[in-house]
């Protein structure tokens, strides 16, 4: 499994990261919406460079102008609810995409809730067989949810390529993903925080996605 951390590299995202995981500017859910959305746009760019291309002769009022376009069928899926923004940010970019949308989300399993279950309800899928299949999900803390929703879209078929495409992960949920997803499979963080607290929140990190995004639930 490939890793790119893109903080490895300045660039604007930073300015993005810094924001969403200020507790001033968290404040505003559209701003931190937005910048979620941005870095997803930024980052679909980045894998778009990965894709395989064809030749096509566009017409133009004045002659006929050769263009490499994308030659890639995709399927771009997410996790409910807190993937939403970040998924509109690589559909605005790869527009041409076909859509997943899975429910995925943490339970905990004991008192103290310190350790976590992941449960699935609903899954809204194309086949993903022969296909590149990005799956975006602003947090990838236990990586869990992750793993799941890779192997429920698994199920309608084997994609031809795979990018995991994330806003911050931790190095111990990016070996549960390597375990579970295929060795070519390249994973795209705009950051990696040191690890989880007891009750598998990232830290730094800047929260919980969702709730910042939406606001909060019971």
């Amino acid at each position: 499994m490939k890793i790119i951390n893109l903080s490895d590299n300045n660039s604007v995202i930073n300015q993005y990261l810094a924001e969403i995981r200020d507790t001033h500017y968290q404040q505003s859910r559209q701003l931190f919406r937005n910048n979620i959305k941005r870095i997803g746009e930024m980052m679909a760019y980045e894998i778009s460079k990965t894709l395989s291309y064809e030749k096509r002769e566009v017409t133009t009022p004045l002659g006929v102008a050769p263009v490499n376009v994308p030659a890639d069928r995709l399927v771009i899926g997410t996790i409910l609810r807190a993937g939403l923004p970040f998924h509109e940010g690589f559909l605005h970019v790869l527009d041409h995409a076909d859509n997943a949308f899975i429910s995925a989300f943490r339970m905990y399993t004991n008192r103290e809730h310190t350790e976590v279950g992941i449960h699935t309800e609903y899954m809204a899928s194309p086949s993903v067989g022969g296909k590149t299949l990005i799956i975006a999900d602003p947090m990838l803390a236990t990586g869990g949810s992750m793993a799941a929703c890779y192997e429920a879209l698994a199920k309608t078929g084997t994609p031809a390529a795979l990018h995991i495409a994330c806003v911050i992960a931790t190095e111990e949920g990016l070996e549960v993903v390597r375990q579970a997803v295929p060795d070519d499979t390249t994973v795209w963080c705009a950051a990696i925080d040191p690890g989880m607290n007891a009750n598998k929140y990232i830290v730094p990190g800047f929260g919980d996605a969702g709730d910042l995004c939406y606001g909060g639930k019971l």
